[in-house]
């Protein structure tokens, strides 16, 4: 129907209910989580077969039923892989920490939609497909932060979430119609075609302001970021995992490619626009966490920072910028994803997301504690962990495109954000003060598996980042070449 990953992941998605009915019949309704996980594995397996095919016979194109266009290169497999890769390890981890929510089959299928929508949206290969992807993706997001409906705070928080990702997506889209009436035509290529011939112009300028505040919005940039920390904090904790660490960046993922496949007429604008955002973006998001006792608000702020070390490497315009933002978009899922996970574990524990409350907890959950610790290093850009070499790929690319202020504010940054997370190792630390620390234990197997997996990959990817590196490098080249 569309391309083997996406279509099995569908298949699952929509599955997973009718499972869920015939588990809950023998009482094992939590396996709907095994049954979520295998889907997402069989689809990774099919991104692999087609990273094999595109290495050898370069992009392949999809045309399903109703004519829109799938367009798979090598960046769209360097984007569906980390997806599909953090979906796995937030569905295993999910089998326990949802274990006392009601509607668990809804909670997977819903999850396994959103990935779809990701995947979708990076294989696109027009705008139209582009955007049916993006809203499944969307909508099913709302939905999970939803999920705890019985508390106001979800709620609220996806209410908001809801009001300015619908706003962004209305301003993408009348964006998208104006490049349509300059052009004839969504397709990425034909844009791109019909774009250098036609060159700059009023209207051209009008549709990037609008596609990038609609863009803007999904990826958190300042100041349309507003959203973030709120939905971010009240999700469940392997959703939490999923919006910070890949769903955010899906938005990123965009920008680059409307940049650089299809505003071909204007990107020494674009560039410099995305130079101001991520100076801006990068302070507010690690300055903000300074003030924060909230500790997965702590974590969804930071993550605003590494947005702005994203768009830094980005506004270089460079393969090597562009190598740098692709590796941090992966080593910041698995580092950021295993900081919101290492979170949940201790919410599971304690019910608290208050850092006061959570003093000493490192005695009581040292494996937790010291995962924790290990992805809060990483993401100060500590060597010889992750990421520390995407850091340093991204201040090395803005100094080779002469814009060296850009890597002095990367560094500043990276500076600040250590005062922040060494603040939290330290609650870890601190002497016992509450009973319900003093009570607590060390998280379930099934709930350690997945950081224990995050945890190696932190540290492999640090010590010996080639293979990252590579195909980092091969999904830039094939941006730059024209997507």
């Amino acid at each position: 129907m569309f391309s083997p990953p996406i279509d099995i992941l569908l298949i699952f998605a929509l599955t997973t209910p009718l499972i869920g009915w015939l588990l809950e019949r023998i009482k094992k309704v939590q396996l709907c989580g095994v049954y979520a996980s295998i889907g997402l594995m069989i689809s990774l397996w099919y991104i692999y077969e087609l990273f094999g095919n595109i290495s050898s016979g370069g992009a392949q194109t999809f045309t399903s039923f109703f004519s829109s266009q799938l367009r798979i290169d090598m960046l769209g497999i360097f984007m569906a892989t980390i997806f599909v890769l953090i979906g796995i390890f937030a569905s295993v981890y999910s089998l326990r920490y949802m274990e006392r929510d009601t509607g668990v089959p809804l909670f997977y299928s819903l999850l396994l939609l959103m990935i779809s929508g990701m995947v979708g949206t990076v294989f696109a290969g027009d705008f139209f497909t582009f955007f049916v992807f993006w809203e499944m993706m969307c909508i099913s997001s709302y939905t999970l932060v939803a999920f705890r409906k019985q508390r106001w705070e979800p709620i609220e928080a996806a209410f908001k979430y809801l009001i300015m990702s619908s706003a962004g997506s209305a301003t993408l889209l009348f964006g998208m119609s104006i490049l349509y009436g300059i052009c004839g035509t969504l397709n990425f290529q034909g844009l791109h075609m019909a774009l250098s011939n036609v060159g700059s112009s009023v209207w051209l300028y009008v549709s990037a302001i609008f596609i990038l505040i609609g863009l803007g919005v999904k990826s958190a940039i300042v100041p349309l970021h507003t959203w973030l920390p709120d939905a971010h904090s009240a999700a469940p904790s392997p959703i939490s995992a999923m919006l910070s660490g890949v769903v955010v960046e899906t938005g990123i993922y965009a920008i680059c490619r409307v940049g650089f496949t299809v505003l071909t007429g204007i990107e020494v604008e674009w560039l410099s626009v995305l130079a101001i955002l991520s100076l801006v973006t990068m302070f507010v998001g690690n300055l903000t966490p300074l003030l924060q006792t909230d500790l997965k608000r702590l974590l969804a702020y930071s993550s605003i920072g590494h947005i702005g070390y994203m768009l830094a490497g980005l506004a270089t315009g460079t393969v090597l910028g562009l190598t740098g933002t692709l590796m941090h978009i992966f080593n910041h899922g698995i580092m950021k994803g295993a900081a919101f996970l290492c979170a949940g574990m201790i919410l599971y524990r304690l019910e608290t997301r208050e850092m006061k409350e959570m003093a000493g907890i490192g005695r009581k959950m040292p494996i937790t504690a010291a995962i924790f610790a290990l992805s809060l290093f990483a993401l100060t850009g500590m060597p010889p962990l992750n990421g520390f070499i995407s850091e340093l790929t991204i201040i090395m690319a803005t100094v080779e495109a002469n814009m060296a202020w850009l890597g002095i504010a990367v560094i500043v940054n990276s500076v600040i954000s250590a005062a922040y997370y060494l603040r939290t190792i330290k609650a870890l630390l601190q002497p016992i003060s509450h009973k319900k620390v003093e009570e607590a234990k060390e998280g379930p197997l099934v709930m350690l598996i997945p950081l224990l997996i995050m945890a190696a990959l932190i540290v492999v990817l640090g010590i010996f980042p080639d293979t990252l590196i590579n195909f980092a490098r091969s999904a830039a080249i094939a941006l730059l070449g024209g997507g």
